[in-house]
């Protein structure tokens, strides 16, 4: 399987909101799709599923248009979508209905997601009884309850704590080793970080990165130090003319223009006989290198 946009353009009465956009992915992973609000993120992903149509180029899932009937896809939406008034049970029932499952299937799998998301106990509860995080781990449910083959994420840890964010972090990675697509979109770069494979970076519209995630790292050169001691070295690193980005209990963040100067500062350092716990020179954050494309 695989699901292809090649040059896809979505206009809105004069405003261009997606431009040219093309990206592959043929095997199962988890994709990042980032930008700033406005830049064209909902409306690739309401393309992708077919809720707004494309005024130009090709969207195919397994060589195949793209249509409701012909992928079997989940949707986490940004604007959440349950109902306030309803037992979460039976609108689950009803969600998992709309996908073709029948009765029983979908018990099944309501009760199973129910257990690994620990909200069983809220089941038989209106939803507007239920916490934002807890809104949203059913609002998750609703979207893989049915076994989709497509999975899109737009936010999904918004409104969690970080117990209920680790909890969802592992049905997502247990999800994309058993084989899903998964596309998430979200503003937190550290999650992109530690879940995505690929990334693809909008900005008005425009793809302006988008590549294998550590291959886009390699080519940037070392930005950051970690460094950690048992005595205070601001001195060292105001002599150096190095940048404190933060200090706490004598670890140091530490900006650096190139790895020549983080080497030289540990010579400084051991000739004085510092002693040095932590040093630990880091490529660009995905932040960082997400904020220069942008503002380019």
């Amino acid at each position: 399987m695989s699901l292809v946009l090649e040059h896809v353009s979505k206009n809105f009465a004069g405003h261009q909101a997606v431009q040219d956009l093309s990206l592959t992915l043929d095997q199962p992973a988890i994709f990042g799709l980032l930008g700033t609000n406005g830049a064209g993120k909902t409306t690739t992903i309401r393309m992708i599923l077919g809720i707004i149509t494309k005024d130009q180029g090709k969207i195919t899932w397994n060589n195949q248009p793209v249509t409701r009937k012909s992928v079997n896809f989940g949707y986490l939406p940004e604007e959440r979508g349950i109902y306030p008034k309803i037992k979460t049970c039976d609108q689950l029932a009803y969600f998992a209905k709309l996908k073709g499952m029948d009765q029983a299937s979908a018990a099944e799998s309501i009760n199973h997601w129910a257990k690994r998301l620990k909200v069983e106990e809220y089941l038989n509860l209106p939803a507007e009884k239920l916490s934002k995080g807890n809104q949203q781990k059913i609002q998750f449910i609703a979207a893989i309850l049915h076994d989709p083959d497509l999975i899109i994420l737009d936010e999904p840890f918004s409104g969690l704590d970080p117990v209920n964010t680790e909890l969802l972090k592992n049905v997502i990675i247990d999800l994309s080793k058993k084989g899903k697509y998964i596309i998430m979109s979200t503003h937190q770069m550290s999650v992109i970080e530690e879940f995505c494979t690929s990334v693809l970076i909008l900005n008005r519209g425009k793809t302006v990165l988008q590549g294998n995630l550590r291959e886009i790292k390699s080519h940037y050169p070392a930005n950051r130090l970690i460094i950690s001691a048992d005595e205070d070295i601001t001195k060292f690193l105001n002599a150096a003319k190095l940048k404190i980005e933060f200090n706490k209990n004598l670890q140091y963040t530490v900006r650096i223009p190139n790895e020549t100067a983080a080497h030289q500062l540990l010579r400084d350092l051991i000739q004085q006989n510092v002693t040095i716990n932590e040093f630990i020179i880091q490529k660009p954050t995905l932040n960082d290198i997400f904020i220069e494309k942008v503002e380019q």
